[in-house]
């Protein structure tokens, strides 16, 4: 009888988890990907302004990782390794893009049978003049349905303008004339960027019941808060921290939003949701700008601050949750959402370097990458477990009142720095560890040669 007991009490401790050494079944996957949000803009990474409870619930039920990395510290390189799981200083980039549409994300997951959506920036293939006919317009990556604009909210200028710091102080929701686009129809032009974030959360609302009795994939990629900062009515002067935070705290309300309509579908337990950024925040630009404190640098820089960015991970029943402090980049995505779903990798490309962490998420391993390069506008650093070499750096991409771009700091030797110890980089040990130098230095050879 005793042991009987025994028994029964070990499966009634164990049964509550025992679905993540399970195997997974397929899940629905929704990415919400934002634009230029720092490492530090949420409350869950340490913000005391921006209020943020549905993100910070995301991450309570789910896996916060503290080091999860942008594939680029800009946009186009960012969302081009995060839809094609190569590093986009390894290949070619846009020029090779076209021949491979088959093989992005979006269109992985649809050869697997699921539905796919993408709401809001594409930003894949630059800014072509005729978005509607290009050859890498989503629909022709792999997506079902398209709601969004072509790039950036801050393109195109007004004739004979700049994107600086003045003309953010200035403009109103209607300066940029960016176009809001349905499929390959024009829905309006300039479009109203108040409203940016509330039309792509009721599209995905709605898109979600539409789908909802079928697997799919969800990318809803926010205009904001990229520069210049907008937030509808309801938002504007509600946050302590500033335009910027009323643009966080609207992103926040749509998560929110977007977490309701998967329950009231019934399919919460069915869905991983994640939520990360596609580079670091545009701080330069003051009150249009976000915080990566306490890491050091800002988008378009090879500083932490320019890569590293909030990932968040939730499917009930099979994410634990926790806080994850290995390493992943956006780019790890494709293959773990390919083992996830059960599709193909296209390990023969030049780059690919996705690296599956689906172990991580449902079973506790140790994430599987170990070595990250940074490598933006001439800035060019390298990662190796928790040391950090720079070989050449700038503390901004460009001058905020000209843009003009900002000169390189060369390093010979390399700096050096202990993340582990020092995340904000502040403290140059390369002269105390030559040894460590040269064997980062020597990976990151092989890193770059794609061995």
């Amino acid at each position: 009888m005793k042991i009987y007991l025994f028994t029964w009490c070990l499966l009634a401790c164990v049964t509550p988890w025992a679905s993540l050494h399970a195997a997974a079944p397929r899940p629905n996957i929704v990415l919400i990907f934002v634009d230029d949000m720092g490492y530090g803009d949420l409350g869950c990474y340490g913000n005391k302004k921006n209020r943020t409870p549905n993100i910070d619930q995301l991450a309570a039920e789910g896996q916060r990782w503290t080091s999860f990395y942008a594939s680029g510290s800009v946009c186009v390189p960012s969302r081009t390794g995060l839809m094609s799981g190569r590093h986009p200083s390894l290949f070619v980039g846009r020029k090779e893009l076209p021949g491979t549409r088959d093989k992005l994300m979006a269109a992985m997951l649809k050869q697997q049978g699921y539905a796919t959506a993408i709401l809001g920036k594409w930003h894949l293939a630059g800014y072509p003049k005729d978005f509607t006919q290009s050859p890498m317009h989503p629909l022709e990556c792999g997506f079902d349905y398209h709601y969004g604009t072509p790039g950036s909210n801050d393109v195109p200028a007004p004739p004979g303008k700049r994107q600086v710091r003045s003309l953010f102080d200035a403009c109103d929701k209607f300066t940029f004339k960016v176009p809001l686009i349905r499929g390959r129809e024009l829905v309006e032009v300039p479009t109203d960027q108040e409203l940016l974030t509330q039309r792509y959360t009721r599209e995905a609302v709605k898109w979600i019941g539409a789908n909802k009795d079928k697997p799919f994939f969800l990318y809803l990629a926010h205009n904001m808060p990229h520069a210049p900062v907008f937030a509808s009515e309801a938002f504007q002067g509600k946050s302590k921290g500033g335009r910027f935070g009323d643009t966080v705290e609207e992103i926040d309300w749509s998560v929110g939003e977007v977490m309701k309509a998967l329950k009231a579908s019934g399919i919460d337990e069915k869905t991983l949701v994640v939520f990360t950024s596609d580079n670091g925040p545009w701080s330069m630009f003051g009150p249009h700008g976000g915080t990566a404190k306490p890491l050091r640098g800002e988008k378009g820089t090879s500083w932490e601050g320019g890569y590293r960015v909030p990932g968040i991970f939730r499917w009930p029943g099979r994410i634990k949750p926790g806080t994850v402090k290995g390493l992943a980049a956006n780019l790890d995505l494709y293959a773990t959402f390919a083992t996830l779903a059960g599709g193909d990798q296209p390990g023969e490309l030049a780059g690919y370097i996705s690296r599956d962490f689906s172990g991580a998420l449902l079973r506790g391993e140790a994430p599987p990458r170990r070595q990250w390069l940074y490598q933006q506008g001439g800035s060019l650093a390298f990662r190796s477990g928790d040391y950090k070499i720079h070989l050449a750096s700038k503390d901004r991409s460009s001058h905020p009142d000209t843009r003009r771009g900002e000169p390189l700091a060369r390093h010979d030797p390399p700096l050096l720095f202990d993340l582990a110890a020092d995340t904000a980089e502040q403290a140059n040990i390369a002269a105390a560890h030559p040894r460590i130098v040269a064997r980062l230095l020597k990976e990151m050879k092989a890193f770059r040669s794609g061995r």
